[in-house]
């Protein structure tokens, strides 16, 4: 079967979309030392959202080549980075309030 445009232009956009979140991911784990501060807390839980981001993303593009993978993953995946989002917009309203922990 010949492969048309469209395909090329999907393979290009998934690997593009996966290379791009590797990157995310190499940031997120260089930028993890400089949330020892305090008003750079929430970043210690957006930090590990964006590594499972990568995490998705890679997942996405392997089942978008045909690998198989579990699809339950990519559903436990996102739910964990929405809590993991949730819990970091919590810290930041406390941190914009002054609460201390």
């Amino acid at each position: 079967m010949a492969l048309g445009i469209y395909d090329y232009v999907y393979g290009i956009a998934q690997l593009a979309a996966g290379f791009l979140a590797i990157i995310a991911g190499f940031i997120a784990l260089t930028l993890f030392k400089s949330t020892h501060r305090k008003d750079l807390r929430a970043w210690k839980y957006l930090l590990p959202a964006l590594v499972l981001f990568v995490i998705v993303e890679i997942i996405g593009a392997l089942h978008a080549f045909g690998v198989p993978v579990a699809p339950y993953w990519t559903h436990i995946l996102v739910g964990v980075i929405l809590a993991f989002v949730i819990i970091a917009l919590a810290t930041q309203i406390h941190v914009n309030k002054g609460w201390q922990e």
